[in-house]
């Protein structure tokens, strides 16, 4: 019975990660790495993530450069980063591509706090699903006679009190996010 706790720890775990994954991508007011992370260039007719065709760095709070490696893919990576959809201009600087990151308007702000409440919640129903599939395999147990009534209230419990610390979790992640947004 422990392997089942320990499979769905995993799985709370696993959402959880995707979670801050999702979340380092939101912009804030200062410059992060993590922001460009999930851009594909077009790179000779095929797709090609940004990390493998130039170096990320961010040498200042409000700027992040790309030391793209191959001069004749300066050109996608600038496009691609344009229609990324970030609000982010890229200025060209022969194989170096600047971002300025601007301070947030009020307004962008409250559109990245929905943003970020909604990839919350969609953490929240990803761990009560995790949580409604192991109840589920339980109740399975229980009414092939594999465990008593008793043992299935129990791993009930134990499977609540796993899933109401990993809901807490997620609501520190995003009360941490959200103060780190609403700093001018």
């Amino acid at each position: 019975m422990p392997d089942q706790y320990k499979q769905f720890e995993s799985q709370c775990k696993t959402a959880i990660e995707h979670l801050k994954k999702e979340i380092g991508r939101l912009r804030t007011g200062r410059a992060s790495s993590a922001l460009l992370e999930g851009i594909t260039v077009e790179y000779y007719g095929s797709q090609v993530p940004l990390i493998q065709l130039g170096m990320i760095a961010t040498p200042e709070p409000r700027l992040i450069t790309v030391q793209v490696y191959d001069g004749g893919a300066v050109e996608a990576v600038e496009k691609a980063i344009r229609q990324a959809d970030l609000g982010l201009n890229p200025a060209r600087d022969g194989n170096l591509i600047r971002i300025s990151i601007p301070a947030l308007t009020e307004e962008r702000r409250k559109e990245l706090i929905k943003k970020l409440h909604k990839l919350g919640e969609e953490c929240k129903i990803s761990l009560r699903n995790h949580r409604r599939d192991a109840i589920d395999e339980l109740k399975k147990k229980e009414k092939a006679k594999e465990m008593s009534s008793d043992d299935l209230r129990r791993g009930q419990d134990e499977i609540q009190k796993i899933t109401d610390r990993h809901t807490s979790d997620v609501d520190s992640i995003m009360g941490q996010k959200e103060k780190e947004m609403l700093e001018v």
